[in-house]
Parts: C-alpha cells; structure tokens; sequence
C-alpha cells in the first residue's frame, strides 16, 4: 500500500477519492434519496456513522480475524452499525426514517463501506482508519447535498422546506422523481470533469510559459 500522511488519509475521501463524484461509489442511495436536502443529510449522517464505526472496530479487531472469513467478518460489523443506526432514526425522526426507507437498510451492501475495510481499515492503525472513515464519510455526504439542495432547489422551489424561490416559482417536478436524480448526477459530473480539464490546460500553459522564459 502507498504510504500516505494523516492528512492525505482525511482530505483525500472528500475530493481526489470522492466516492461518489470520482469513485462512483454509493449511487444507488445518490440518485435514490437526494430529492431533498433533509433526506440527503439524513443518508449522509447515517452512512457517515456507520462508516466509522465499523472502521474503528474491524481496525481495532484486525489481528483476531481470520483472513479466510475477513469479508464475512466485516459484512456483520457494517450491518450491527447499520442496525444501529436504523433504530435511531427511527426512534429520533420517525418521518425522516420513513422517507429514507429501505435504502438505510441496504447502507449494508454499499460498496463504498465494505472498499475501506479492506482496502484500509484492515491493515491500519485505529487512527489513521478513523481518519480515512471520516474523510470519507464527509465526502459522500457532501456529494449528497450537492445533488439533494439542487434537485429540492429546482423541483420545489424550497430548501429544508424554507420556500426560496417565490411564489410564482414552476417547480420542475422532473427533479424529485427518479430521473433527477441521473440528470442531477449528469450535470454535477460534466462541470467538474470541466474544471478539472481547464485546470489541467491552465498548468500545461504556465509550464510552457516558464520554459520558454527559461529558454530566452
């Protein structure tokens, strides 16, 4: 594994490795549940939990678990915390845990959390895995509420169900159904594939220029 630092362990889950915007990790809640900025939070909080917890225990419990059954081992931790997790929102915002359905449910076979055990979790210290989780974990929920507050902003003429953009607003109700979701995630992907390709041309052109000066 490359050796990374603290700091490239956190800030690289919430923009070079973004699991949703780079990765394409996690989409199915990504398109599902972002109609709104509240469900986007929600998902987002409870994703964020579970991934540092079960970050913190299988890095905490690593050197017990055989490696024949790591997958299995990790896939019931992920689901005690998603249980967790589950139960709380339920207990907490009954209508926020009904709105998010069965997708807090199927956190369990998100990718994204099952990728870091292996991949990180299970061969780090406590702290640098916990780094990584959270890292992580804001980064998916940023992502979310990139799509969530444009897909309510538009479809609803609201945020958090503050109304925002008038009373003569048409609300595009295309951006809260299912295929907002795709065009949300569509449009969101081609403007920082765009930004990233004008930066890439920005630091070719400055590399020219300093060679030339250079040269002369």
């Amino acid at each position: 594994m490359r050796q990374t630092t603290p700091n490239q362990d956190f800030f690289r889950g919430i923009w070079n490795e973004n699991p949703v915007l780079i990765q394409m990790l996690g989409l199915c809640p990504a398109l599902a549940v972002t109609n709104s900025v509240e469900n986007s939070l929600g998902m987002g909080g409870a994703t964020f939990f579970v991934l540092c917890g079960s970050s913190f225990l299988v890095a905490l419990l690593k050197k017990f678990i055989p490696h024949e059954v790591r997958i299995s081992t990790y896939i019931l931790i992920i689901a005690t915390f998603v249980t967790v997790a589950d139960m709380s929102l339920e207990a907490m915002a009954p209508s926020l845990h009904k709105d998010l359905g069965a997708f807090i449910a199927l956190i369990v076979v998100n990718c994204m959390i099952l990728g870091r055990q292996e991949a990180f979790a299970s061969k780090k210290p406590v702290s640098r895995a916990l780094l990584d989780a959270a890292g992580t974990g804001i980064g998916f929920m940023i992502a979310l509420l990139m799509m969530g507050s444009v897909r309510e902003l538009l479809g609803a003429g609201s945020l958090l169900g503050y109304n925002i953009m008038g009373p003569n607003f048409e609300p595009w109700v295309v951006m809260i159904l299912p295929p907002g979701g795709f065009l949300t995630l569509g449009f969101w992907l081609l403007g920082l594939t765009w930004y990233q390709e004008r930066k890439k041309a920005r630091l070719a052109n400055d590399g020219a220029g300093a060679k030339e000066r250079r040269a002369a």
